[in-house]
């Protein structure tokens, strides 16, 4: 068993009256939070990438309800709960495949429509719970995932999964820091283009935590494989459909096609909350397209010839996946019976 030590890193501080946002476009040169007394101001810094990851943005979002309800209920004792409903609504046009943020506004709506009386206490305490419960399900996945990873001699993650990206402790990275306390492997990170959440937020997040971490472009990850220096990509996961397809950061399905050709095995850690009953595979998934300036420079702006496709999640057919890591338990080879199990489907 691990001794799980915290990160020194948060992503997300409630204060008891807002809720303040790390604003991780200002990583690593500048550590600036936010603060939020609205559900407006909440659904700006999900939109706005102040925060990001999808456990971290259900968790934020959670917060946002609740400060939604602090908001209304003072304002309009009589008709607060219209207010609060279309916050939510407002909450959910965030970000499109987070399937985390839509189960966290679920959860606060079914604690919504028992409320007769005072609702603060109530929503609050949902809240919190989903804030907490996050943490505990990261400490597990962690030790599920080291478990698999005992004898893995280098490791490459993709984008950001840490305790920015969750409820403090992180899901893929979660894993690396489990599996690292009980044995020093070698972590390689790609940098993770456009936003570069491998360099600005995972390299930084392990090195806080004097976690020895080696960056790669993410044009050198086959030459990586096949150099024979990692044995597993573990990368997280923003959706995970039944059949156990997965979307995740855009470059993923790129590392898996890469991983199988290398003989690399590709193990995807995320909260149960990110299956998605719903979408029976990867084709229902709906991938955000995000502005194209994120990709160009300035000076093609009024270029009429040049443009850019921006998807920011791609999806990893369930073929390519060697495991699946919930904190209910895991999976092996998903695409033989999908994930269905955990949600009793």
């Amino acid at each position: 068993m691990t001794n799980h030590k915290q990160s020194g890193v948060l992503a997300l501080q409630w204060t008891g009256h807002s809720l303040k946002v790390l604003d991780q476009r200002q990583l690593p040169e500048k550590i600036v939070y936010d603060e939020y007394t609205d559900a407006l101001g909440v659904t700006e810094a999900i939109a706005t990438m102040r925060v990001r990851g999808a456990p971290a943005i259900g968790i934020a979002a959670a917060y946002g309800v609740v400060l939604s309800v602090y908001q209304h209920y003072f304002q309009s004792v009589d008709n607060w709960r219209q207010h609060v409903l279309a916050d939510i609504q407002l909450l959910a046009q965030s970000r499109p495949t987070a399937v985390n943020l839509f189960w966290a506004l679920n959860h606060m709506k079914v604690v919504l429509e028992g409320q007769g009386g005072d609702p603060r206490p109530a929503i609050l305490a949902c809240a919190e719970k989903i804030h907490a419960d996050d943490i505990a399900a990261n400490y597990k996945m962690g030790e599920l995932g080291a478990d698999i990873l005992a004898n893995a001699k280098g490791i490459l993650t993709h984008c950001n999964t840490g305790a920015l990206a969750t409820g403090g402790y992180g899901t893929a990275l979660g894993v690396i820091r489990s599996v690292y306390a009980r044995n020093p492997v070698k972590i390689y990170a790609g940098e993770t283009r456009p936003w570069l959440q491998g360099v600005r937020l995972t390299v930084w997040e392990l090195a806080q935590d004097e976690i020895p971490v080696t960056l790669i472009a993410d044009s050198a990850a086959a030459w990586l494989m096949k150099s024979g220096a990692i044995d597993w990509v573990i990368v997280g996961a923003d959706r995970i459909a039944l059949n156990g397809d997965v979307a995740n950061k855009i470059g993923t399905y790129s590392l898996a096609v890469l991983a199988k050709q290398h003989g690399v095995k590709v193990m995807v850690v995320a909260p149960t909350s990110t299956i998605d009953g719903s979408t029976k595979s990867g084709d229902e998934i709906e991938i955000e397209q995000r502005q194209q300036s994120e990709l160009l420079p300035a000076c093609y702006k009024d270029n009429t010839n040049v443009s850019a496709w921006n998807p920011v999640f791609d999806v990893t057919p369930a073929e390519l996946i060697s495991a699946i890591v919930t904190e209910r338990g895991v999976v092996l080879n998903p695409s033989e019976g999908g994930v269905g199990a955990f949600l009793g489907i």
